[in-house]
């Protein structure tokens, strides 16, 4: 198997459901020893908008097509769009979602998944704002719930490493917001 290109993504939104929020999204991009940080920011945004907005941010930096990636994110709204295909549902019901509405994000789904087709692409689920240094997180039952959720392919290793990236991902996200303030 050729090199994986890997992507931890975070979005957030400080003030989220207010009229007046700001929001922030970080990614990582990993290539063998190549990495790649990036990192923005909007305002009167959602939380969901900037979790979308960080993964899209990440394969638009890409310059080729055909990647194999991996993407790491604490976004269950798109892990679990991509791991349980809830985009195909969408696509066949002319973007209306199961209660018959409009899909939230609609744009934004729509660009993702463009990208996406582009190349060869898992979606991962982790933990989020993972204190790594506290003596009272419990990581070995993180990492088997890891496990669990992704499948026994990781190490335990894999997982700390993971799960610092991914924290790295949400400081980034931070440095967004904290430019906008």
């Amino acid at each position: 198997m050729g090199q994986i290109l890997r992507m931890y993504t975070d979005g957030g939104c400080a003030g989220n459901q207010s009229d007046e929020n700001l929001g922030g999204w970080g990614a990582i991009l990993e290539f063998g020893e190549h990495k790649k940080e990036l990192y923005g920011s909007e305002a009167n945004t959602t939380n969901n908008r900037m979790e979308l907005t960080a993964v899209i941010s990440a394969f638009q930096a890409l310059n080729r097509d055909g990647v194999t990636v991996q993407v790491f994110t604490d976004s269950s709204y798109v892990a679990n769009c991509f791991r349980q295909k809830w985009y195909a549902g969408w696509e066949k019901n002319g973007w209306k979602n199961s209660k018959k509405q409009p899909v939230e994000n609609q744009e934004l789904w729509q660009t993702l998944l463009a990208l996406v087709r582009r190349h060869n692409v898992t979606f991962y689920r982790v933990k989020g704002h993972v204190n790594l240094e506290s003596k009272s997180t419990n990581l070995d039952s993180l990492y088997q719930k890891f496990c669990q959720t992704n499948g026994p392919g990781f190490s335990y290793e894999d997982f700390l490493y993971i799960t610092k990236m991914n924290n790295r991902a949400d400081e980034l996200a931070n440095v967004g917001i904290d430019e906008i303030r």
